[in-house]
């Protein structure tokens, strides 16, 4: 029973998360729990660390976007991107996310993946396009409708990205795929691999597509019962 100490880890990020804690903060503490539950020392905890920091700190380089994006903002960008959006005639909070669904999972089968992301597309530009769309066909958004609808953009660009990138054949995870069968004695080239992905994304966009397009339906039902209660408070 010993052996399985060290999965305390997964439980501390669980709970870590479920009480909305600082994330890098959960991980880095589950990570050197996990390490001394493992019989590391101190030091040896602090190696593994600086190790994997020396190793992985090209991952770093998202942060010069930042200061980018930050700029960006400061100057209006998300105003102009609503500004745009409202011009367009006919385009609604779902159909702004099913073509950003289908252009984010597209570029990263072509392993164009680090195009988008939360930082850099999601929040300063899809999430105000689709608020925009939103306020543009119903007018002002309650607060908890805002955040639905900035949760499904963020969940767009997590469908596109994951299931359309185990379709490229480079993808580190195809590889690793490969060599796991490799190893138990499945000869497989990362094309094959790559083309069984196929099938997934295509579910993958279909299912997500029709959850956006109905989230247009619900957001319309659900704006127009807050309408008919206002006007019923109103009323003498």
């Amino acid at each position: 029973m010993s052996t399985y100490w060290p999965l305390i880890g997964v439980a501390l990020v669980v709970i870590g998360f479920v009480l909305r804690m600082n994330p890098a903060l959960v991980v880095v503490v589950s990570g050197v729990v996990t390490a001394l539950v493992a019989g590391k020392t101190p030091v040896q905890v602090l190696e593994l660390l600086g190790e994997a920091f020396t190793k992985q700190r090209y991952l770093a380089l998202f942060l010069l976007t930042l200061p980018a994006i930050g700029l960006l903002e400061r100057h209006g960008l998300k105003e102009r991107a609503q500004a745009w959006i409202a011009k367009l005639r006919g385009v609604t909070a779902g159909r702004a996310l099913v073509a950003y669904l289908a252009g984010r999972q597209l570029l990263s089968a072509l392993g164009l993946y680090d195009l988008g992301g939360h930082a850099q597309t999601v929040r300063p530009l899809m999430a105000p396009m689709v608020l925009g769309a939103a306020e543009n066909a119903h007018g002002a958004l309650p607060e908890a409708t805002r955040e639905k609808l900035q949760a499904m953009t963020a969940a767009s660009e997590n469908v596109g990205r994951f299931f359309g990138e185990d379709v490229f054949i480079a993808f580190g995870a195809v590889l690793l795929m490969q060599g796991f069968f490799a190893e138990n004695g499945i000869a497989l080239e990362p094309l094959q691999i790559a083309l069984w992905g196929i099938p997934t994304a295509i579910c993958a966009f279909v299912i997500h597509a029709s959850r956006l397009l109905r989230m247009d339906a619900r957001l319309a039902r659900e704006i127009e019962a807050l309408r008919a209660r206002a006007a019923a408070g109103s009323a003498p």
